[in-house]
């Protein structure tokens, strides 16, 4: 029994960061790769948030301009959303 191997691209630091931030948004309403919409599940999207929080706390002075600009837009843009979904589920408006 032989195993095809599949190309994938290198998992580095960048794509961590954007993974995290892609689960986030997909907790949030933002449709998957076959355009299916799973239920909205706000806390599992603040657990990727918290992630992307404590990945910035732990690599601070650590990580290239890139990375630093990757990962402060990534945890703002997902924050954003975030933020945005819980007003709008708020039954208080």
């Amino acid at each position: 029994m032989t195993q095809e191997k599949t190309e994938t691209a290198p998992f580095d630091f960048n794509t961590f960061v954007v993974s995290l931030g892609r689960a986030a948004a997909l907790h949030l309403g933002a449709p998957d790769e076959s355009g299916q919409i799973q239920p909205i599940d706000l806390p599992l999207a603040q657990n990727s948030i918290d992630i992307l929080q404590m990945l910035e706390r732990k690599t601070q002075g650590n990580l290239s301009g890139d990375e630093e600009r990757l990962l402060a837009s990534v945890l703002s843009e997902t924050t954003l959303l975030y933020r945005r979904k819980e007003k709008s589920l708020d039954p208080k408006g």
